[in-house]
């Protein structure tokens, strides 16, 4: 498998994209996009992070986030979903979930479970317009997938955060504020 290169040393927003193992529609219940959002605003908090825009899609998540500080994106989103799968997968065995059944891999000679792809895709925007782009295609992302009619309908992306008062679990930082 190639080598994905992550450009980290460019002080840029970042979009990333993370999928769910397989391409699966794993986050299929309020719980589980909770759960992720919480280790997002952790993430957010630990590593100096402005969120500006997200969307938790059942099968993937976008992202786009500004570090403050010098951070590996690939070691960071790892982690990341490292806690939240762990967390997920924690919950479905003390249910005894059927799912589990789908997701169990060998890792070397361990049997483990995956909930993510073992990669992420993490592109540079290197100028306002790219970033505001990014944001929008996060929050038309599940108007695309038929999910919802209007970008507010959908509950998990940060469309709400930059439209109403309303509070999030995610902390999220207006481009406008940066810029």
């Amino acid at each position: 498998m190639p080598k994905l290169h992550h450009y980290d040393k460019f002080n840029t927003v970042r979009f990333i994209t993370m999928s769910c193992y397989r391409r699966y529609r794993l986050f299929n219940h309020i719980r589980l996009y909770k759960i992720f959002l919480r280790h997002l605003e952790s993430f957010r908090i630990k590593n100096e992070t402005s969120v500006l825009g997200y969307v938790v899609m059942p099968n993937h998540v976008h992202l786009v986030l500004y570090p403050h500080i010098e951070l590996k994106m690939g070691i960071a989103m790892g982690k990341l979903k490292s806690l939240s799968a762990y967390e997920i997968i924690s919950d479905w065995k003390r249910e005894n979930n059927e799912v589990l059944e789908k997701l169990r891999v060998m890792r070397g000679n361990k049997e483990s479970y995956a909930f993510w792809q073992l990669r992420c895709y993490d592109h540079n925007c290197r100028s306002p317009k790219i970033v505001r782009e990014k944001i929008n295609y996060c929050h038309n992302n599940p108007v695309r997938a038929g999910l919802v009619k209007e970008p507010e309908e959908w509950r998990w992306s940060s469309y709400n955060c930059y439209w109403s008062n309303r509070e999030e679990i995610v902390r999220v930082d207006k481009i406008d504020d940066l810029c």
